[in-house]
């Protein structure tokens, strides 16, 4: 994940890119369709927002924020022996969510800060969210790195494609403030 961001007294922009790939893969019980049955999926998303701080004092801020969120998927769907070896299927969506939520920080000494944000929205999509807890470690005016853990589930479904997910888990990104 890569954050970018950038402020302006109280106003603030803020956005990230994630990209996913993932493959499985699995035996059918009898092998008479297939005797093999893969699934690959790749994900883009990103993640534009402006925000208004509400709060703000020496150590910490409280942004509300609102924007926008784009994600495109491509799945394959591929068999490996049996009646339908080597018949393979891709189908892919691209869409835009509208996103607001809040965002906020608090800064234990001048290098270390906690960070976390809450997004809800919709659109292309019937839900999409976002949540996260960090911690970070500011190397300059300029540049930190974030740790922390992540959830985001974007529910789409339209012509037939189908994106009803869930992602969660630790993360690591590097925040660019211009």
């Amino acid at each position: 994940m890569a954050m970018g961001e950038a402020r302006n007294g109280p106003y603030s922009i803020f956005g990230d890119v994630m990209y996913t790939k993932i493959a499985g893969q699995g035996g059918t019980p009898r092998g008479i369709l297939a005797d093999d049955v893969e699934l690959k999926s790749e994900t883009f998303a990103g993640l534009l927002v402006g925000g208004y701080s509400v709060f703000e004092n020496q150590d910490s801020r409280l942004d509300v924020v609102g924007g926008l969120r784009v994600w495109s998927v491509e799945s394959e769907l591929s068999f490996q022996g049996g009646i339908l070896d080597g018949r393979s299927r891709t189908d892919s969506a691209t869409w835009v969510d509208g996103m607001a939520g809040l965002r906020g920080t608090y800064s234990f000494t001048p290098e270390i800060y906690l960070t976390g944000w809450g997004l809800v929205g919709a659109g292309g999509a019937d839900l999409d969210w976002d949540i996260a807890a960090a911690i970070g470690y500011h190397f300059n005016d300029s540049i930190s790195a974030i740790a922390g853990y992540r959830a985001l589930g974007v529910d789409y479904s339209n012509d037939g494609f189908v994106f009803d997910v869930i992602q969660r888990g630790p993360m690591l990104g590097l925040s660019v403030k211009f």
